[in-house]
């Protein structure tokens, strides 16, 4: 027998090959990710010249930096068109991860990409007015506009002449009031007066401040217990994605964060979320209802479905509930904090727009579009996201999609416009031509022409893919209803969360906002939380002039 056996050191000499070349592959990976993400970087910070704009080629005025503005925008060659951009807000705002904002999971720069940088990476200019459109007339086809901000120049209104004009202006947050006609106006009562919103940077600024100044003051020295009970009492009104996440978010940021620096909370601090349809999340399925329902009760979060708010005061929102033996009960909620994320009502220049056209008399959410996106009623006019009233919901999905097809749509109108041209002038010079062999390659090349402008004159309607549903519900836990493979595949848990927040990622416009958002939630898990009280910056200086 062979006292020194090769075997063992041929297998440990194998696994130490199989190592290197692991370790090899993952230095090569990280090496490959460092060096993508620094291009990424580089090219973001570094936009190439670009072209003047050219004024003799037709006008495209877009109106918002919204889902369906900056889809089109960053698929859009503006090489072929005169493009202006007009929007009261001078970036695009990621929203879903907006309900992170307030409670500091995520930072509001994270999730806002100034349009300038969109806009400067196009190949040739585009103007951009920090303005806000008052007025659309599209019979004389310009739009008025005026800048609202707090500084003006000399001149603070004009008019923008367009040739072709799309409207992406979003909608207000709705408060279920109605007309004779059934568009959404007056409210329930208080709603404006009271509750926080949450729908721009803004809103979550004013709401982080209204949570920490609920907190503090409830800890106010000789508060009494119902008082205490009260001001830590927030109550979310709207059982959609927005309203779900949010109460989610404001849950861990209580039983993470609050909890450990402020002991004196525990047990007192609530989140309520209420709902007037029969359950949350009404686009999920059955199943993944039933997951985040239970886990908001695990988590301790007070869920009443079946209740319908009808007045809201300063203190207290007064709801009418369906009990289980269908009977109706009048109930009064006290709150600290009231968030109000029920869905979209339309903007006055929506409406004033709705009003000049007799096509839609009949339109409730927005201005009525055919199959391709035209306004009823117009010519030239296209309408996207919440501002528009299609055979889809209004999520940034569909807005994203409908951009992007805009974008396709515009794109093969001018080539269509420029084959046309070239075709007429093939035609003269065949016309013109007496030699057979240039008559012959004139006729070869007008066939191409002529196949060519068939591709590009076949232009097929908007038709909507739904990519699947996302929502975060609490402790690391997310449910993600997923269309695949020509179905849907249901998701819930701590993997779904990973899945949620890979696929955000995906969807965040530049690698800067990627690498933000990516330091954010790692600044989290290592910190936790910041519990300082948000001052808004206007409201101190206004205090502060006062005081003067």
């Amino acid at each position: 027998m062979d006292p020194f056996p090769t075997e063992p050191v041929q297998t440990k000499k194998s696994g130490i090959r199989w190592g290197r070349l692991l370790l090899g592959s993952i230095l090569l990976s990280v090496t490959g990710g460092v060096v993508y993400l620094s291009y990424g970087i580089y090219e973001q910070r570094n936009p190439n010249e670009q072209a003047p704009a050219d004024p003799t080629k037709k006008t495209l005025v877009i109106l918002g930096s919204g889902w369906g503005s900056v889809s089109l925008l960053k698929k859009l060659d503006t090489e072929n068109y005169n493009v202006i951009v007009v929007s009261p807000r001078n970036y695009f705002l990621f929203t879903p991860l907006l309900p992170s904002c307030p409670t500091g999971t995520i930072e509001h720069r994270s999730i806002m990409e100034p349009i300038r940088h969109i806009l400067r990476h196009k190949k040739t200019e585009v103007k951009y007015y920090e303005a806000e459109a008052t007025e659309i007339d599209h019979e004389k086809r310009v739009v008025k506009v005026s800048d609202l901000s707090d500084i003006k120049g000399d001149v603070h209104s004009t008019e923008i002449p367009f040739d072709y004009l799309v409207v992406g202006v979003g909608a207000e947050s709705a408060t279920f009031g109605k007309t004779d006609c059934g568009v959404m106006f007056a409210g329930i009562p208080g709603v404006k007066e009271h509750a926080c919103f949450l729908k721009e940077i803004q809103d979550s600024q004013k709401l982080r401040k209204n949570v920490m100044d609920c907190i503090e003051t409830a800890l106010f020295k000789e508060q009494s217990p119902e008082e205490v009970e009260r001001l830590l009492s927030m109550v979310v009104v709207g059982g959609g994605p927005t309203g779900v996440e949010f109460a989610a978010e404001l849950q861990d940021f209580f039983e993470n964060d609050l909890k450990k620096w402020m002991p004196e909370l525990a047990d007192k601090f609530k989140v309520t979320l209420v709902e007037a349809l029969p359950n949350v999340l009404p686009m999920f399925s059955k199943a993944l209802i039933d997951y985040t329902e239970k886990s908001f009760r695990d988590e301790k979060i007070d869920v009443r479905t079946k209740t319908m708010v009808k007045n809201v005061g300063d203190k207290y929102i007064d709801v009418e509930a369906i009990l289980p033996d269908g009977s109706k009960e009048k109930q009064r909620i006290p709150y600290g904090c009231l968030v109000w994320a029920t869905g979209n009502a339309i903007r006055p220049v929506i409406r004033n727009l709705m009003n000049k056209i007799p096509e839609q008399k009949t339109a409730r959410r927005g201005l009525a579009v055919n199959d391709y996106l035209v306004v009823d009623g117009t010519e030239g006019i296209w309408a996207v996201g919440d501002c528009a009233q299609s055979k889809y919901a209004p999520t940034a999905q569909v807005a994203s999609q409908q951009g992007a097809y805009l974008a396709r749509l515009f794109n093969s109108m001018e080539r269509k416009e420029i084959i046309e041209s070239e075709i007429e002038q093939l035609k003269e010079l065949e016309a013109s031509s007496s030699a057979a062999d240039d008559k012959t390659a004139l006729q070869k090349t007008l066939a191409k022409k002529d196949r060519e402008l068939k591709k590009f004159a076949k232009i097929s309607s908007f038709e909507y893919t739904h990519q699947g549903s996302l929502a975060y519900i609490g402790m690391d836990r997310a449910v993600a209803d997923v269309s695949l493979w020509g179905g849907n595949v249901a998701s819930a848990g701590g993997l779904t969360f990973l899945f949620w927040r890979s696929a955000y990622l995906s969807m965040v416009f530049s690698t800067r906002n990627r690498v933000l958002v990516i330091m954010d939630w790692l600044k989290v898990k290592v910190f936790g939380r910041d519990v300082s009280r948000f001052v808004l910056l206007v409201p101190l200086m206004t205090r502060m002039v006062t005081n003067i």
